[in-house]
């Protein structure tokens, strides 16, 4: 399977707006997206599949064609080839209908600092032909209204970042863009934003593409994430299905190779072994219950005990998003 082809929903847009095959509606999808830039492919064969409602972190380590991908959804740059469909509209011959529900903010936002934050979303609107009711709108969804008066130069960068954000939600698009909203911010200020995203679905109705390298901190606002490698999907899937192929059985024994030996006669799979640790892949038919898990953790004991192994510690854990990702672009594919 290339990369890019583990997904939770099937790609096909239709002419209703994107409406896939499972019933849900997909406000992103890309299909064999690709970008080059000389002898480099910043981005290849990408295919996102983005439901509506969701919070979809776009995440990859600085240079993973993050940034790349998000342009050309936007327009800003055309790819070398691939198709683009925003709400069922292909945005090479529909740019304009594919872009008219989208708000973005792309790298470091550029607001006028001598004008206060009202000042700026005011101008946005008349630029934009907003109603300038929508500034008190999204001053309040961005916690800014006690602050609006004041100059920019005076704002903190969580500040001026959420301020972007206001000015992104103008309009009220129903997909918002963001690309690393977090980066350079203390952490407070990621905390804030962090709130602040995981909050939008419900409160606007919109869905939200971030991108981030941090993995940790979108792993606790996403709903669906999509994993970049060297301009490559190579996981796309629900968190929550995600993570729970991420239950691993550990054990500290008293001869890990003894051990192991023992494990393979037992048909365990023992994925690592670190010292005295080994860690067994768990089977999707016991991590769906946790009787199960307590007879397999059960039975490797006994069968480590036989084979005259000390068992000084035995454990489930998950392993976090970044763990995950490290074992797929490793080559260790979480077993599904």
């Amino acid at each position: 399977m290339r990369p890019g082809a583990l997904l939770p929903f099937r790609l096909g847009a239709m002419p209703d707006g994107g409406l896939g095959a499972n019933g849900m509606i997909n406000v992103i999808e890309t299909e064999g997206l690709t970008k080059a830039f000389g002898d480099v492919t910043a981005v290849r064969d990408l295919a996102l599949c983005v439901p509506a409602g969701c919070v979809y972190g776009f995440l990859g380590p600085n240079g993973a064609g993050k940034t790349t991908t998000m342009r050309m959804l936007l327009g800003l740059m055309r790819s070398d080839r691939g198709r683009i469909d925003l709400f069922g509209h292909d945005i090479r011959r529909e740019r304009l209908a594919a872009l008219r529900s989208v708000g973005a903010l792309i790298e470091y936002p550029s607001l006028y600092e001598h004008l206060s934050g009202a000042a700026n979303l005011r101008l946005t609107c008349t630029l934009l032909g907003h109603p300038l009711g929508e500034v008190d709108r999204v001053l309040e969804l961005v916690d800014l209204k006690k602050a609006a008066g004041r100059r920019v130069e005076k704002y903190s960068l969580g500040m001026k970042q959420r301020l972007a954000l206001a000015r992104a939600m103008l309009g009220a698009p129903k997909l918002l863009i963001l690309d690393e909203p977090t980066n350079g911010l203390d952490p407070d200020g990621i905390a804030e934003m962090r709130s602040l995203l995981r909050s939008l679905p419900n409160e606007t109705g919109s869905t939200i593409f971030v991108s981030s390298h941090l993995l940790g901190e979108v792993e606790q606002i996403a709903t669906v994430t999509g994993l970049m490698h060297s301009g490559q999907l190579v996981i796309q899937e629900a968190l929550s299905t995600l993570l729970a192929k991420s239950t691993i059985l550990t054990v500290e024994v008293s001869d890990a190779t003894k051990a192991a030996r023992a494990l393979t006669t037992l048909g365990r799979r023992t994925s690592k072994i670190d010292g005295h640790r080994l860690t067994i892949t768990v089977p999707a038919d016991i991590r769906s219950s946790v009787e199960r898990q307590r007879a397999y953790a059960g039975e490797t004991n006994e069968a480590l005990m036989e084979a005259g192994v000390s068992v000084s510690q035995l454990a489930y854990e998950r392993l976090s998003l970044e763990n995950l990702y490290h074992d797929y672009v490793s080559g260790k594919e979480v077993t599904p």
